[in-house]
């Protein structure tokens, strides 16, 4: 099931390339022949996208839609499901929640739909229109349904027409392997959150409880500390969140183990301003944190040494790199292998590395570099900006803020 869903993807993503290279080489009659009009094209193919990934709903199609229209040419589009229209950008006698209009009940989905003279709404308001059927892999989801002055339709009009919905099909099948993903970045989470070590929330809990008697202001402050703690490891319902946010929490986390382990543990935080605002999934840098500290200070021949650990997120271009280095013992390749593997108390770090590649790509996993008796670093790339991330954030929000 999972290989012929790559390849009815895999033909997707060919058909969406080549439908976009002829919307682009065939300057119209299609586009004008200067390069302003290819940029055009280009520039609303790419905005289209990220919401056409997000699969066919009415937000996603109301984003979409003027984008698809500048694409296909037309005086008026209007996208619709298998049941209604939901979204139209022009003058098309169709409003979103309309019903399917009587051109395309019974219309066969795998022709392309010309009909030079038919009423969608006004009978005294004929149009001429176009219909091509959305499909993901065998599966109909909808119709694009181009709308134009009332009179024959040129070929041409038909064929970009086509084009767009051949292009929009394949992002709607991309939408697919989107959600697969998320499904599995959302598993992975579960499984991180289940995996909280309960030894380190006993440590915690003791380390309080050591200090109520002697310290108890330093308690109270501890116990709120482990309070958010808890309440962003476990109620935490964003899937992304801000660099700052997350280091946020993993200054609460350093916080508790610094009670723990006192002046054996020295922790050094260097982050670029500009790299706060970058998106990362939540509950990836604390894992890494965790993993320094634990080989860092509980690694050592020597218990009364003191470790150091160092965080540090540098710009990198298009990307922000983070870096969490500790010079405890250190680990050899395999040992760093078998880390992302899962092996070796690394679990947390395959599921960071996870989620990393199921968000923002393959060349953006983690990456374990060691060297024995020298220590550990684990680096992380995670792009200044990737539109799906922040349409899921912008989402989240309003979903939240809707629940409220």
């Amino acid at each position: 099931m999972t290989l012929l869903l790559g390849m009815v993807l895999g033909v997707a993503l060919t058909a969406s390339v080549l439908a976009f290279v002829r919307l682009v080489r065939h300057p119209r009659r299609l586009l004008s022949p200067d390069g302003e009009a290819t940029r055009a094209a280009l520039h609303h193919a790419a905005a289209m996208l990220p919401d056409l990934r997000r699969g066919l709903t009415s937000r996603s199609a109301q984003r979409a839609v003027r984008h698809v229209r500048a694409l296909a040419q037309a005086p008026a589009v209007v996208l619709l499901d298998r049941e209604q229209a939901l979204a139209r950008d022009g003058a098309a006698a169709l409003d979103p929640g309309d019903g399917l209009p009587g051109v395309l009940h019974g219309a066969d989905v795998a022709r392309v739909l010309v009909e030079p003279d038919v009423a969608l709404g006004d009978p005294t308001d004929p149009r001429a229109v176009v219909g091509v059927a959305l499909q993901v892999g065998e599966e109909h989801v909808g119709w694009l349904l181009a709308v134009f002055p009332p009179g024959r339709v040129r070929a041409e009009d038909a064929r970009v027409v086509a084009e767009t919905a051949a292009l929009v099909s394949a992002q709607l099948g991309l939408s697919v392997l989107a959600e697969r993903e998320a499904q599995a970045a959302t598993a992975e989470l579960r499984a991180l959150r289940a995996q909280i070590s309960p030894h380190f929330v006993y440590n915690a809990m003791a380390a309080i409880a050591s200090l109520i008697h002697t310290a108890p202001d330093e308690a109270r402050e501890l116990l709120a500390e482990f309070a958010d703690f808890t309440r962003y490891a476990f109620r935490e319902q964003r899937s992304y969140v801000p660099l700052a946010d997350e280091l946020h929490y993993v200054e609460k986390y350093l916080r508790l183990e610094q009670a723990r382990f006192g002046d054996r543990l020295a922790v050094r935080v260097e982050v670029a301003p500009e790299a706060l605002g970058v998106a990362v999934p939540v509950l990836s840098l604390q894992p890494i944190v965790e993993n320094a500290v634990r080989h860092g200070v509980e690694g050592r021949r020597d218990p009364r040494a003191t470790a150091h650990v160092r965080i540090t997120a540098v710009d990198r271009d298009r990307d922000v790199e983070l870096c969490v280095t500790d010079d405890g013992p250190g680990v050899d390749a395999a040992v760093a292998r078998s880390a992302l593997a899962g092996a070796r108390g690394g679990i947390g770090l395959r599921n960071v590395d996870v989620r990393l590649r199921a968000s923002f790509g393959e060349r953006h996993g983690l990456v374990v570099e060691g060297t024995e008796g020298v220590g550990t670093t684990v680096r992380m790339r995670v792009p200044k900006f990737r539109a799906e991330v922040r349409a899921t954030m912008a989402d989240e929000a309003a979903a939240a803020e809707a629940g409220r």
